[in-house]
């Protein structure tokens, strides 16, 4: 398990696993336990997932795994989190497993750091990016809601402080939201922790995700859950996330511009990362585009 110096110089674990084209995989190879599993659960989410996912990949492919969304909440960029760090971040990473060429797939906001990677290299020889739409992505609206989650943990910061001076109870229970209710979420991150993904979607503002295409030429695959479109209540601004709409509205120009695209049927944002969604779309269309060890 080898240790790779981020651009931070913080440390993060890289496991490598199987044979065949390399494949850089940016989640939790340790299933979760004890009460974070049984949260996972209460959100939708296979506690498992990240090594669920690995097991159904590393017979055909190098699976380079590296939990990269972990790694950034322990250890928060809140000034550097920008596309270019986490494309050079990404390297890095190959670089660690002797990956010269290498497949990426990313989820949410790791598929869109997939997308700037790509834009940065041409060492990719398949890109998947899984909810996030490669044309017309909701840059604009993550900010608002990045924004405005800051703010909340800043609050949470000032009130827990206050909490801590006075001996007042600081802690509310937290949970999973109601169906499609997320004005009930609390905050629970640190104002660092929420500060980067500011700073990522700062970045990203103005981003002509239409004019990069053309700097896109290896084989790539997007795909949706068709119920993956996100209100955020008041706190947040009113903001509605369209990931399904943007993909399914744009769907015939984003396919002429040379991606392959899916929509899973009723599937939300968190039901379409599953493994038993994830696995039978993307492994075989991996092994048709950059190859595989053969069966047996």
């Amino acid at each position: 398990m080898p240790t790779v110096t981020l651009h931070d110089a913080s440390p993060i674990e890289v496991e490598v696993h199987g044979e065949g084209p390399v494949l850089l995989l940016p989640v939790n190879p340790l299933p979760a336990e004890g009460p974070q599993a049984e949260a996972m659960r209460a959100w939708g989410t296979d506690p498992a997932l990240g090594r669920s996912l690995i097991e159904g990949l590393r017979d055909a492919f190098t699976v380079v795994a590296f939990d990269y969304e972990n790694h950034v909440l322990a250890n928060p960029k809140p000034g550097t989190l920008t596309p270019a760090n986490i494309a050079r971040d990404l390297l890095t990473v190959a670089d660690a497993a002797g990956a010269d060429r290498f497949a990426y797939y990313g989820y949410s906001w790791l598929a869109l750091s997939g997308l700037q990677l790509a834009l940065r290299t041409d060492r990719l020889s398949a890109l998947v990016m899984g909810g996030f739409p490669p044309l017309g992505g909701p840059y604009a609206e993550m900010l608002r809601v990045t924004m405005a989650t800051h703010e909340m943990a800043l609050a949470g910061a000032s009130k827990k402080a206050v909490e801590k001076a006075t001996g007042e109870a600081a802690e509310k229970p937290s949970g999973p939201p109601e169906k499609d209710d997320w004005s009930s979420v609390e905050v629970t991150l640190s104002p660092d922790q929420t500060r980067q993904f500011v700073t990522l979607y700062e970045e990203l503002r103005g981003f002509d995700d239409l004019a990069a295409q053309a700097r896109i030429t290896c084989p790539r695959l997007c795909f949706v859950g068709s119920a993956d479109d996100i209100e955020y209540g008041e706190r947040w601004g009113g903001v509605r996330v369209g990931i399904a709409s943007a993909v399914i509205g744009r769907r015939a120009e984003i396919e002429a511009l040379g991606w392959d695209v899916t929509v899973l049927d009723g599937l939300d944002h968190m039901g379409a990362m599953q493994p038993p969604a994830v696995l039978p779309l993307v492994r075989p269309w991996l092994r048709a585009r950059i190859g595989a060890l053969p069966a047996g």
